[in-house]
């Protein structure tokens, strides 16, 4: 499976899992991350993650700089894993560990749309989120069923192009 991530923020409120990634060919390309508490994008099971034309911006904690989190894995087993930054800003520390022999052919699969420049995320990513809702609002949702209200940061829609890789 090949999946594309493009032109999101992901901020306040958000943990971790942006995206989660097991198996598959993952690009993830054009998106602004700000603010995670644990980490930006996780995988396990072996994925193909190409990182192009994103902004990290890391936390104040200083436990959390790093971007990537290789879930459930010892690192014996995940060096091999092709995971790569490319054209990245990294901001207030943050930072990319990066592993795998570089296959090209591999990243062909991880990728779909052209990267602009990490320079231009903001332009890039100035219309994501809830539609009538300015970036970085706040959410307070709630139903009758369930009357503690949950808070939602508005971080933009993902947009996701999903094919069938042999």
């Amino acid at each position: 499976m090949q999946v594309t991530i493009a032109f999101n923020v992901f901020g306040v409120g958000l943990v971790q899992r942006m995206p989660r990634c097991r198996r598959g060919y993952i690009h993830v390309v054009n998106n602004d991350f700000t603010s995670w508490q644990m980490y930006a994008i996780g995988g396990s099971g072996d994925p193909t993650i190409n990182s192009q034309g994103n902004r990290y911006s890391a936390p104040g904690d200083p436990s959390a700089k790093e971007v990537t989190k290789r879930v459930d894995t010892d690192e014996k087993d995940w060096t091999d894993w092709n995971w790569r930054t490319d054209g990245d800003i990294m901001v207030n520390g943050a930072y990319f560990v990066p592993s795998g022999a570089g296959v090209m052919t591999q990243y062909v699969k991880a990728s779909s749309v052209e990267p602009k420049s990490a320079t231009l995320v903001e332009q890039l990513t100035s219309n994501a989120g809830v539609f009538g809702k300015r970036r970085g609002a706040i959410l307070i949702l709630g139903t009758p069923a369930q009357p503690t209200p949950v808070v939602v940061a508005v971080a933009g829609p993902v947009a996701m192009m999903v094919t069938s890789s042999e």
